[in-house]
């Protein structure tokens, strides 16, 4: 056994922990980061998973990455370049019509539909980006933490409540209740409010459901809509766009950030436990039985997994055992990897174009999203999935042969664990030849083009990533799993239940994507800590 010492201990390589480690070694601290797999990046890495064929192997697109972040750790120096899709969405429809958005198309695309809907587009999106103009600015701030520590720790949330209370007042009183409801309400009843037309409900509402485990008309799911729109590509809000070598680029770029500055990033080196001496975190132990000792251990993990499978129950206080024995995960998600050996030809818009390089939406309607989530919760997946499909290699020819394409699919709704004692191990391939055929009720032909395909099912997620169930936001994006209760009341400053004991993962606010806000938060607290160490 071997003893090492540092100011920070950083527990999993994702972008957000590789975030925090740049933001901790630019104030001049001592950080280690010890990520379990042989290469950083947690879920957002490029493998190459046919010969010849490379893509994203879990998370699959650029928005949420926050600006802020990118300015701060240089990125763009240490390679990182995203170029944006030509059209946001592509919607195909059963009888060959087709709705497609952005690039300046889409009031005029809505239209086609319903000349209503194209007329109540532009207050719909005035009031949601005034919106996300606000909540884009929070995630950036840790929440006010609800504390029982007395005035004297009560005065910090204060003065933070009152900053919040200054953002929202910019709002007028008929937005505020909007925000309102956004928390609260369904994304069908949310898009009712503006839209009568299902194509253009579909398109918007897919937001609502994304890594979300759940019906369009859920209650809180118009929240989830509102998340997936913070995001911004090249300075255009809400646009969403691919990083130059796949998901892997933004965190290849972030280690490299964060070895520039100091950071000791080791791979092949999980975390067996924390160790707590004293009523505090200092050091850990990893899996091949080393123990490193640091000031702060910081962790990137899910909080359920932190605090259920990290620590000795015996020191995790009552409160937050309970919280974590009650905190939701599962994303519903399923997701695959195709090679292609040549692009789709969709039936409502054949041939090549631009809307193959944006997000393919296979789902008509919420009706139909709500359909395939019931059906997920009766026999573990939908008969008739959601997937959307994206094409990278249309805007990144690095990532396949000259003539050949990569194919992203995300795929909803499956059960993040099967019932009745069954494995996923046992019905993943079945379930990955539906969402193939899926596609090729839309694009005939397409299954006679893969050559090849990666499969991550919720099992293979878990197990691959540490995402618990599948779940790609570390727990469910639900009103009691947010802002100041995430990951519980009392610990949403990114302090965890021990002192020495930080959280820097999507577990906490403003939640799950590829955004880095966590890391860049929780480097905040630690930094304004280290004066206690």
């Amino acid at each position: 056994m071997t003893t090492a010492s540092c100011d920070a201990i950083l527990i999993g390589g994702g972008h957000n922990g590789l975030v925090c480690a740049a933001y901790l070694a630019k104030a001049g601290m001592k950080v280690t980061v010890l990520e379990r797999r042989g290469v950083a990046g947690g879920a957002a890495v490029t493998e190459e998973f046919h010969p010849g064929f490379r893509n994203s192997v879990a998370a699959y697109t650029v928005s949420l990455l926050q600006p802020k972040v990118i300015a701060d750790l240089d990125l763009a120096a240490h390679g990182l370049k995203i170029v944006s899709r030509k059209l946001n969405n592509f919607l195909p429809l059963p009888d060959n019509r087709y709705l497609l958005t952005g690039g300046g198309r889409t009031q005029a695309e809505i239209a086609k539909f319903s000349a209503r809907d194209a007329g109540r587009l532009p207050e719909y999106e005035r009031r949601l980006d005034t919106i996300a103009d606000v909540l884009r600015a929070l995630a950036m701030e840790p929440p006010p933490n609800v504390t029982d520590g007395g005035w004297w720790k009560g005065i910090p949330q204060l003065l933070r409540a009152g900053r919040l209370g200054k953002r929202l007042h910019k709002l007028d009183t008929t937005l505020r209740q909007e925000l309102l409801d956004l928390f609260a309400i369904s994304a069908g009843e949310y898009l009712d409010r503006y839209f009568e037309s299902e194509p253009i409900k579909a398109v918007l509402g897919f937001d609502g459901i994304v890594g979300n485990y759940a019906s369009p008309f859920t209650p809180g799911s118009a929240y989830v809509l509102l998340h997936h729109v913070f995001g911004e590509v090249n300075g255009v809000k809400g646009a969403w766009g691919h990083a130059l070598g796949g998901m892997g680029a933004i965190t290849q770029a972030m280690a490299k950030s964060a070895a520039a500055a100091g950071v000791d990033i080791r791979l092949d080196s999980g975390v067996r436990e924390i160790i707590v001496e004293n009523g505090r975190a200092v050091g850990v132990v990893t899996d091949k039985g080393d123990s490193l000792r640091a000031r702060a251990v910081v962790s990137n993990v899910n909080p359920k997994l932190l605090y259920e499978r990290l620590l000795d129950p015996a020191v995790v206080p009552a409160p937050v055992r309970e919280r974590m024995t009650n905190w939701r995960c599962g994303s519903g998600t399923f997701r695959m990897n195709v090679a292609l050996s040549a692009l789709p030809s969709f039936s409502a818009l054949p041939g090549d174009g631009d809307h193959l390089t944006a997000g393919i939406i296979m789902a008509p309607s919420l009706d139909y999203m709500d359909r395939a989530y019931l059906d997920a919760r009766e026999q573990g997946w939908s008969k008739n999935p959601i997937v959307e499909m994206l094409i990278p290699s249309t805007l990144d020819d690095s990532l396949a042969p000259k003539g050949r394409h990569v194919a992203s699919l995300f795929c909803q709704h499956v059960a993040p664990v099967l019932s009745d004692g069954r494995s996923w191990d046992d019905h993943r391939e079945a379930v990955a030849d539906l969402m193939i055929a899926t596609v090729d009720r839309h694009a005939p032909g397409f299954k006679n083009s893969v050559l090849g395909r990666q499969i991550k099912s919720p099992l293979d997620l878990e197990r691959d990533f540490g995402l618990l169930g599948g779940d790609i936001f570390h727990g469910a994006l639900s009103l009691n799993q947010l802002f100041s209760a995430r990951p519980m009341l009392g610990y949403a400053d990114y302090r965890g239940a021990l002192p020495g004991l930080y959280l820097c993962g999507a577990g906490t606010h403003p939640g799950g994507g590829v955004t880095g806000a966590p890391g860049h938060n929780a480097a905040r607290a630690i930094l304004a800590d280290r004066r206690r160490f």
